[in-house]
């Protein structure tokens, strides 16, 4: 196969839009966890805010804790369903 065509049965291409899918999965999961707690506790007046380590609790769980837990869920997604793919054909390795 010449170097400028794309065999579309590549098995890499299965393993990358499975990962693919698995990125949109989780940024759906941080837009719609950041989305409730910001505009869920957030749409309050100020004055019935609560706090935490002053901030606004909203604010504390949408964006604080939000991130700790997306840090989490990719480090799991990553370690746990990526595997290393080769970029190199297989034909131009037996070559070499």
């Amino acid at each position: 196969m010449a170097n400028n065509q794309i065999d579309p049965n590549d098995p890499r291409f299965k393993i990358a839009n499975r990962e693919a899918l698995i990125g949109v999965g989780l940024v759906l999961f941080n837009f719609i966890w950041w989305f409730g707690f910001a505009y869920g506790l957030g749409s309050r007046p100020v004055e019935e805010y609560s706090y935490i380590f002053g901030l606004p609790s909203w604010f504390f769980y949408s964006c604080v804790v939000g991130f700790l837990i997306m840090v989490v869920l990719v480090i799991v997604a990553v370690k746990g369903f990526f595997v290393e793919v080769p970029f190199e054909d297989e034909e131009e390795e037996e070559i070499q």
